[in-house]
């Protein structure tokens, strides 16, 4: 990662505190001069970095930019090594026609287990027996490629139930309300739906054997609802109003990922 990355990293795991531009440059072994660069850097890219004399940088409460740094920052310490040293498993994109595409064509090139793909909004999202996923900005769009030799078991049911279980806990832990499964794919809240998990698998054509699994999970994360097609927004919700969130979606997603790539 360059600077800028480096730094934004650093803020992030050091959110609730001020920091010297000296203490991070010499945390991060680059010049005073490297961090003002990399913080205007940052402010232009829309982060809000707070800045008082005598005590350094802060990055402010309300930021909500899914980033590199702002996934990884939040991930287990053994996931963090893994992500850290491969930065290129994580792939963030302002606009994508769907996830599950994007993840299914790194699988093909032989990405890793454990790669992730991740999107603002889709253009074409994809739901179960290739129904439209409406995917607008506000949402919280990924998918994980898993390779069998990390599954315990590899029966596409108890795949996609362990998502949804994932992602329960991930939600619950971090909002205190815990969705309910509709099996096998979609979570509700308060009998609207907030999220859909769509499981896509490759397999070699001789043998029959399962190469790769790629687990798309559609969150409406702070979604305005009132936006939605009218055939959506009767039964769909979302888990924060348009701004209100209290937590990240780099939160939301490396909480996701503790309890997926793991699984």
């Amino acid at each position: 990662m360059g600077s800028k990355e480096n730094v934004l990293a650093f803020l992030e795991e050091n959110k609730t505190n001020y920091i010297s531009g000296e203490a991070i440059a010499s945390k991060l072994g680059i010049s005073r001069n490297a961090v003002w660069k990399a913080i205007n850097e940052l402010r232009k890219a829309g982060y809000s970095i707070d800045a008082v004399s005598n005590k350094g940088y802060m990055l402010s409460d309300d930021n909500d930019i899914l980033s590199k740094a702002g996934i990884i920052a939040h991930l287990t310490d053994n996931l963090k090594s893994i992500y850290q040293c491969h930065s290129n498993m994580i792939s963030i994109y302002d606009n994508a026609t769907s996830t599950n595409r994007l993840a299914k064509e790194a699988a093909i090139a032989g990405a890793q287990h454990g790669t992730i793909i991740l999107a603002k909004e889709q253009t074409a999202g994809r739901g179960r027996k290739d129904h439209s996923f409406y995917s607008p900005d506000g949402g919280l769009y990924m998918s994980i490629l898993l390779k069998p030799a990390h599954l315990t078991t590899l029966e596409p049911d108890a795949i996609t139930t362990l998502t949804g279980n994932a992602v329960c806990d991930a939600i619950e832990t971090l909002v205190g309300v815990r969705p309910r499964i509709k099996p096998i794919n979609d979570l509700f809240i308060d009998n609207k739906k907030i999220c859909g998990i769509l499981t896509e698998a490759g397999t070699e054509f001789e043998t029959g054997d399962v190469q790769w699994i790629v687990v798309g999970i559609g969150i409406n994360f702070d979604s305005d609802i009132s936006a939605f097609p009218s055939d959506i927004k009767k039964t769909a919700t979302s888990l924060f109003a348009p701004g209100k969130n209290t937590i990240t979606k780099n939160q939301l997603t490396a909480a996701i990922i503790n309890r997926i790539v793991c699984m």
